[in-house]
């Protein structure tokens, strides 16, 4: 069988049938010197190039930072023409803020030298992009073309960093993943959160551990911020709204499964139980109701069921 990227290759040599695959970026201004290009409020897909996630650009005298990257080599090119455009300056510095691929895999896009994460998802790219991977190639196919996410050669440690002038301060965290990165510009109170805050859309768990979520909540709704750009879902103009919003979706989140177990339900009528009414209008509410299911239901399991001796 060939390997995806034999595949590829060979697509390559092949007469062109139809234009290759273009990530038309937007980018919307939020505040002095900070844009967003805003991700499809869906899951990752053909239509889309996996180009769901939120993606923050600041400009400073030193060269554009990207907080986060995108989904693939493309669309990290193509941000970063997009960046050289808004600011007048090459990006000069990418931030992971997890490893989840619609947000890092785009740095591929960038040499290593100038990719910073945390110690953690540093460590995670060794063990955990070759299963990344190979999932993004066969849900977007010739999108992924070129695509090889690097090994960060930067660490993002907690703390003030000054960059071409402009002042910002990390935030090294947990919950939505093993290691969640959150920024801060100092001059305009935006907080850039990646997936510890989700906007208008249902929260996705598939490495969550919900304490710690709810811990790195606390912590971010604490940090007197102006504005919020979350991972996914509309910028919040508010200092909080989109924290407590992602909050309640856990704080329900959890005890209604354990309820459906209790109840005695299949995986599948736990997916399907009734959503509050104050979610109504998050966006892919009842996917990822059922995408967590499959993430916490064995767990939910073993601290029911009794263990067996031997």
């Amino acid at each position: 069988m060939l390997a995806r990227r034999q595949l590829l290759g060979a697509l390559a040599g092949l007469p062109l049938l139809a234009a290759a695959p273009d990530y038309r970026l937007v980018a919307e201004p939020v505040a002095a010197g900070i844009w967003v290009v805003r991700g499809a409020d869906a899951p990752i897909a053909m239509a889309n190039g996996g180009a769901i996630a939120n993606i923050t650009i600041i400009a400073t005298d030193a060269g554009a930072v990207l907080i986060d990257a995108g989904a693939s080599h493309r669309q990290g090119a193509a941000l970063a023409v997009l960046a050289r455009r808004l600011t007048g300056t090459p990006v000069a510095r990418v931030y992971l803020t997890h490893l989840h691929p619609d947000h890092s895999f785009g740095a591929s896009a960038f040499p290593a030298s100038m990719v910073a994460a945390t110690p953690a998802v540093a460590a995670q790219v060794a063990g955990d992009k070759a299963g990344f991977s190979a999932g993004l190639y066969r849900l977007l196919g010739d999108w992924m073309r070129g695509t090889e996410l690097p090994a960060p050669a930067l660490v993002a440690q907690a703390g003030p960093v000054l960059i071409g002038g402009r002042a910002l301060r990390l935030f090294t965290l947990a919950g939505h993943s093993p290691s969640d990165l959150a920024v801060l510009d100092e001059a305009t109170g935006t907080l850039i959160t990646g997936d510890l805050v989700f906007h208008n859309r249902a929260p996705a768990t598939p490495h969550a551990d919900l304490p710690a979520w709810r811990r790195a909540l606390d912590q971010l709704a604490a940090l007197g911020q102006a504005r919020v750009v979350p991972g996914h879902g509309p910028v919040d103009g508010t200092p909080g709204t989109a924290i407590a919003q992602t909050r309640a979706w856990l704080d329900w989140l959890e005890p209604a499964l354990r309820a459906a177990m209790e109840a005695g339900m299949t995986m599948v009528e736990a997916g399907n139980i009734a959503i509050p009414p104050q979610f109504a209008g998050l966006a892919v509410a009842r996917l990822e109701l059922q995408r967590s299911v499959s993430h916490f239901w064995a767990g939910l399991e073993a601290a029911r069921l009794p263990r067996l001796a031997g």
